[in-house]
């Protein structure tokens, strides 16, 4: 009956089963676990696994008249989830060197991600002695068995992969018992489960593959992207428009040239733009146009950029003549969307309805890039100095797309609202390439500066979920309507530190927890995520799947420690000034982040401060970022930064840059003494500015910053 049942699967559905030469490296006593996707999942599960399993089954669900005729197919141990001792009879069953399967989740998603995961598997398994086998099971979600009607797209015959992961063991402290030991368990199986969907995720692929997999999914008549144009465009539109756009490109730019620039604005256009050069197997390179002329040219110096797609519309009204000038000094070619356009021939629109309809053909034919290979060009913000080209993979991309996807539940039914510029490493992979690429549709708006109209857009479009920096949030708490944010589902912030303030506006106003991740251009960018499942509040949350970090000890700083991480979304590396167009990767594979950093022992990531922006006091090593927090809980309701200068007498000083004009240095003796602070913490010198400079992700600026200081003290 296995093998019939088995052989009808496969037939209908393709059924893949990958890894099956880790069952039996697993041994003879194992607890099996897998995601719960839908009604067939336990079918598939002992159709295609070799041995005979025995199913934990859930005393109510097996009491249903449609489940007793299957039930008798299989070797079943009916479990009663609200009897203590329901758990023995499993942990009896796996010491006699038994094989028992059961879904941690202990129902069937109703998201598409993986939901709560129960204390009560982990604890089975650390009791009995057993190897954990993790098997994911992908595609049943989309077949009319599954719960996620009406939010993703059903078919009845959708190809299924099972896929074997190694067997794990947990490494539990001996010394840690009862109700501790429970929860630890518990711990280590949901980051089994989600290292389980990290590590079955197709990341060695393109962007351009995954986008035409994405299609194939969710359909061609799936919307994916709007502006504020208000013209939809669905998977089938985008590609035609996409092999058009590419067309053109290949018209108007050389063979030669590897990397095209691109300087536009958050909208549509900018989205096709970039899968356009991707369609022509060419690295995308995003300007950073907010950083100024000398920081766009140098950004091209970098990249050895030879021409720079833009609008001349875009140009006039965002005021970038200057940049242009730089550009065009440099020998760099201006490329204008206008000028291409004139040029679009019948030929270009024919030939582009043919190829949406073939596109892995005409990939096949036109384009030989390779998951590792450089796919996006982008430039660091230039907080701390001059900019470096960071490269990205085509894999590392895709790598921190299904990092985050494995440890957040998001899916087609959701709709994003991107206002974060795609220069920005988090506004091009969260705001841009992971909605693109899961099916989920993204409404681009041009400007996160508009306090006013943000707010009014996200209730306009009933976006469920926002990307920002702690600058634009509480920007858009201050102007918005409380009902404004209605139909929000997550709210992310990253770039910069999220001040308490921010924090509870959100929460008073909106009712919505903003969770906080952190992330660098050079990781793709995302690092950790606070998330519904796992918070903390203060900290960055929990190293995403697949994340290794190493923490070294900094020479004059008690507390925290520098942060090296290493992992599949960790750059290729940097294009700098110094050899331009050179590709220098990392010595080792591992990045430092340049962040002083504490984990405690759930994992969970504190940023201290940054290791520039420590200033030797007295022998003493001040956090620049600790004092920036200290000034910001005595006067929340204005913008303040810190940056040192030097000193003839102790070496350097701190000088305070605020937007509060009255702020006087007794109101911060008298804050510091109340932290427990030495008077070294205390800036001796206080400027009053009416505005902070920024950079265009909404961060301090802290090299004008600086500059501003330092023009004073002379």
């Amino acid at each position: 009956m296995q093998h019939l049942i088995g052989a009808f699967l496969r037939l209908i559905y393709r059924v893949r089963v990958e890894g099956i030469e880790n069952y039996a490296k697993a041994g003879e006593r194992v607890l099996i676990v897998a995601n719960h996707t839908s009604l067939l999942d336990a079918a598939l599960i002992a159709s295609f696994l070799p041995d005979r399993v025995t199913f934990a089954i859930n005393t109510f669900i097996s009491r249903r008249f449609w489940v007793r005729p299957l039930l008798s197919l299989v070797d079943t141990l009916t479990v009663d989830p609200t009897n203590p001792f329901a758990a023995k009879a499993l942990i009896e069953t796996l010491r006699k060197d038994g094989k028992c399967m059961i879904f941690p989740e202990g129902r069937i998603t109703i998201t598409g991600s993986l939901m709560k995961i129960y204390e009560g598997p982990g604890m089975i398994a650390d009791k009995a002695g057993a190897m954990i086998l993790p098997v994911r099971i992908e595609g049943a979600q989309y077949t009319p068995f599954s719960y996620l009607r009406n939010k993703v797209r059903i078919r009845w015959f959708p190809k299924i992969t099972l896929t074997i992961l190694p067997p794990r063991r947990f490494d539990l402290p001996e010394d840690v018992k009862g109700r501790k030991r429970r929860q630890l368990a518990g711990e280590q199986l949901y980051d089994l489960m989600a290292n389980m969907i990290f590590e079955s995720s197709r990341i060695d692929s393109t962007l351009m593959k995954t986008l035409l997999e994405a299609r194939r999914i969710h359909g061609r008549g799936h919307i994916i992207v709007e502006d504020p144009l208000r013209k939809p465009l669905t998977y089938g539109q985008f590609l035609i428009r996409t092999f058009i756009f590419a067309r053109l490109i290949k018209r108007f730019v050389a063979k030669d040239e590897d990397r095209i620039g691109l300087m536009l604005p958050n909208v549509a256009s900018t989205a096709l733009a970039f899968f356009a050069i991707q369609a022509l197997g060419r690295v995308t390179a995003m300007i950073n146009f907010s950083s100024g002329p000398s920081q766009v040219g140098g950004s091209c110096r970098c990249g050895t950029l030879r021409t720079v797609i833009t609008s001349e519309r875009f140009v006039s009204m965002a005021k970038l003549q200057a940049v242009l000038e730089v550009l065009k000094a440099a020998g760099v070619r201006v490329l204008y969307l206008e000028d291409m356009g004139k040029d679009l021939r019948l030929s270009d629109k024919l030939l582009g309805l043919l190829y949406s309809f073939m596109p892995e053909m005409v990939l096949r034919w036109t384009v030989t890039s390779e998951p590792h290979d450089p796919a996006v060009l982008l430039f660091t913000s230039g907080s701390e100095g001059t900019p470096k080209g960071v490269v990205l993979s085509h894999r590392n991309i895709l790598a921190n797309r299904f990092q985050l996807a494995s440890a957040i539940d998001f899916g087609p039914q959701d709709i994003i609202f991107n206002c974060l510029p795609m220069f920005h490493a988090f506004g091009l992979t969260g705001g841009t390439l992971l909605p693109l690429l899961s099916g989920i549709r993204t409404f681009f708006y041009p400007s996160p500066l508009h306090y006013r109209i943000v707010p009014e857009m996200i209730y306009e479009t009933n976006a469920t979920i926002i990307f920002g920096t702690d600058t634009f949030l509480a920007g858009y708490a201050r102007f918005a309507h409380p009902y404004d944010c209605h139909s929000l589902r997550y709210v992310f912030a990253g770039a910069e530190r999220l001040k308490e303030e921010t924090r509870s506006q959100w929460i008073e106003k909106f009712g919505l927890r903003v969770l906080e991740g952190y992330g660098a251009t050079e990781t793709a960018p995302v690092m950790s995520v606070n998330t519904a499942m796992h918070y903390r509040k203060g900290t960055v949350g929990r190293l995403l799947p697949g994340i290794t970090a190493r923490l070294e000890t900094v020479p004059g700083i008690e507390e925290g420690r520098q942060l090296y991480v290493r992992g599949p979304n960790v750059m290729l590396g940097y294009l700098k000034e110094d050899r331009p167009g050179v590709l220098q990767p990392l010595a080792d594979g591992w990045y430092d982040t340049g962040d002083v950093v504490s984990m405690d022992t759930g994992g969970y990531v504190t940023i201290l401060g940054r290791i520039k922006r420590f200033a030797k006091i007295g022998g003493e090593m001040i956090s620049l970022a600790a004092v920036e927090t200290v000034v910001a809980a005595l006067w929340p309701e204005k913008n303040h930064a810190v940056v040192s200068v030097p000193d003839a007498r102790k070496g350097e000083a701190l000088v305070l840059l605020t937007e509060k004009h009255d702020a006087s240095v007794d109101s911060l003796r008298e804050a510091f003494r109340s932290h427990g602070l030495s008077e070294l913490w205390i800036p001796r010198r206080l400027i009053g500015v009416d505005k902070l400079p920024l950079l265009g992700t909404g961060k301090t600026d802290y090299v004008k910053a600086r500059e501003m200081a330092m023009a004073k003290a002379s």
